[in-house]
């Protein structure tokens, strides 16, 4: 590797940190929110939306406006999962702790695997079976453990894990789906359905800033970052730097609000974490990621390594809105 592809590698990591850093504070954001969880939500999508056609509108790597018209009926079932997840996400905030919806979430793309073993006997490596037994058990002791999730709280973070799971497996199959504009539509998504409940009229300015920034920073920024990183270093090393999220959520709630996950939760979290980690890790073939352009000449992607399921990187890509 010469030195200008390594300081392309290293650029690529530094977006991939970032990508994670932004998606660590929705848990802390959502924390200091003095209005209602329809608000939350509906706020968010509205900021997420203006971010984001943004970031289509004038990003190179964005697709240009053009890009919505090409929407078709798997960019419309991405964008159907990733709204019920990314509101999932934030209404199980207020229903249990931070670290239990992250390291829920973080089970989507092992998740992934079985549904697509399931629905479209797509085969399953042994390294991928060993890490869905580890992350079974890592939930296991999360819900079962004393103090560890339950009731609503688990009960939506369990949905926004399918629905999660549901996303990266239409996009394992449809690579060709442009993930900005469908992101993008999914906040309108979410943005349609929670409105009515909400009341913009109760928000100050405090939680106006907040909400904005959990929209435009955490949706906006996140998936901006990961855009660019995914196409400067392999998928498995994205995977891996974005765990950080997991690890920082709960980290920047328990610093600034003193919120402490059970023992059951911290354990039950590192355990899902190995199998994620375990996933990511390349089976026997070395990643080699190729850059190309599109045919419209839009933009440059990253050839994906093939693996038996869907990594955590695509998940990652898939439902970055969510993050």
């Amino acid at each position: 590797m010469g030195a200008e592809a390594r300081a392309l590698h290293r650029r690529g990591q530094a977006y991939a940190v970032a990508a994670a850093l932004a998606w660590s504070t929705a848990g802390v954001l959502q924390r200091a929110l003095t209005v209602s969880a329809a608000t939350q939500v509906a706020g968010r999508a509205l900021f997420a939306v203006l971010a984001l056609l943004a970031f289509v509108r004038f990003s190179p790597h964005g697709g240009g406006l053009r890009a919505f018209t090409r929407l078709g009926r798997a960019e419309a079932a991405v964008a159907v999962c990733t709204a019920i997840a990314s509101s999932t996400f934030i209404v199980a905030l207020n229903h249990t702790t931070v670290a239990n919806v992250l390291f829920m979430q973080a089970v989507a793309p092992i998740a992934a695997a079985l549904i697509a073993w399931a629905a479209l006997r797509e085969s399953i490596s042994r390294q991928s079976t060993i890490a869905m037994v580890i992350a079974l058990l890592g939930v296991g002791v999360m819900v079962g453990g004393p103090g560890g999730a339950h009731g609503l709280g688990l009960g939506l973070s369990v949905l926004m894990t399918l629905s999660f799971a549901l996303s990266v497996v239409v996009t394992r199959h449809r690579r060709d789906i442009s993930m900005a504009p469908a992101i993008c539509l999914s906040q309108l998504l979410v943005l349609i359905a929670f409105a009515p409940f909400s009341r913009p009229g109760g928000i100050g300015a405090r939680d106006l800033i907040l909400i904005a920034t959990l929209g435009v920073t955490q949706i906006g920024l996140g998936l901006a970052f990961l855009t660019m990183a995914a196409r400067l270093v392999p998928a498995a090393e994205v995977a891996l730097i974005s765990l950080l999220e997991v690890v920082l959520g709960p980290l920047w709630v328990w610093l600034a609000r003193g919120e402490h996950p059970s023992t059951a939760t911290l354990l039950g979290g590192a355990v899902v974490i190995a199998a994620v980690v375990l996933q990511a890790l390349p089976a026997g073939g070395r990643y080699q990621p190729r850059f190309s352009s599109s045919s419209d000449g839009s933009s440059d992607e990253v050839e994906m390594p093939t693996i038996a399921s869907p990594s955590p990187a695509e998940t990652r890509a898939s439902t970055s809105a969510s993050m």
